[in-house]
């Protein structure tokens, strides 16, 4: 007769995997163990703090600082239009007490010009700045876009008050008085596309979206696993 049959002792599966959390670890296996009962070795991460990124507070606090400094840069456009723009002239006649001012070239394309000038320069500037966030920050995010868009804005607006400043004296008929009758002096510098304020902005953000497609990180490749399974 041969001996009864007994069943295999119940397989421990702590003794012979090595994955195995040790006792007192969470449960589910989603994160190890650290040596204190209560504790994982790596702490939990929301979107506040992300674990594979700087963390929406980061992104928040770098997309103020780009905003002001891109905001600041509208000094340099306000500069630039203000010496670049073509001079619109004015000539100023006197009928007694009374002065009139006119343009000397009614058909004269200047004011178009300045205009022109003002856009083409805030383009180069959106260019120029979407380049300097890339190379400061290649993650890129929602937080530095909107911050970009944000700060270009501000900066158009900023470079048009200031050039408007910086040029003639808004007072035409004081400058017309102070040149004298039938002589030409430059009207004051003004902005009548105001739609060229969006130039800076505009140009930033597809800037940065070429950069961010062309040299931005790529997330790495899935490879499948052994034995020809994808990946869940």
């Amino acid at each position: 007769m041969s001996a009864p049959l007994t069943p295999p002792p119940p397989h421990d599966p702590s003794a012979h995997d090595p994955w195995q959390p040790p006792a007192g670890a969470p449960a589910g296996g989603s994160h190890r163990y650290d040596g204190k009962p209560g504790h994982a070795a790596y702490p939990r991460h929301g979107w506040w703090h992300d674990e594979d990124g700087p963390g929406m507070a980061k992104e928040i606090r770098e997309a103020a600082v780009v905003a002001v400094a891109v905001a600041l840069g509208g000094v340099l456009l306000g500069v630039l239009w203000w010496w670049l723009a073509p001079r619109v002239p004015l000539v100023g006649d006197a009928s007694g007490d009374a002065w009139v001012v006119y343009l000397k070239d009614s058909e004269g394309e200047q004011s178009i010009g300045v205009d022109g000038t003002f856009t083409l320069v805030a383009l180069g500037c959106g260019a120029l700045s979407a380049l300097a966030v890339f190379l400061f920050r290649r993650r890129g995010g929602v937080p530095l876009v909107v911050a970009l868009a944000v700060g270009g804005l501000l900066g158009s607006v900023l470079a048009w008050r200031l050039g408007v400043w910086l040029g003639p004296s808004q007072d035409v008929i004081a400058q017309a008085k102070s040149v004298g009758k039938g002589v030409t002096f430059d009207a004051p510098l003004k902005l009548n596309a105001k739609g060229a304020l969006l130039a800076w902005p505009f140009a930033a953000l597809v800037f940065h979206l070429g950069l961010t497609a062309l040299f931005g990180p790529r997330d790495p490749e899935e490879w499948p696993a052994p034995g020809g399974q994808q990946p869940r």
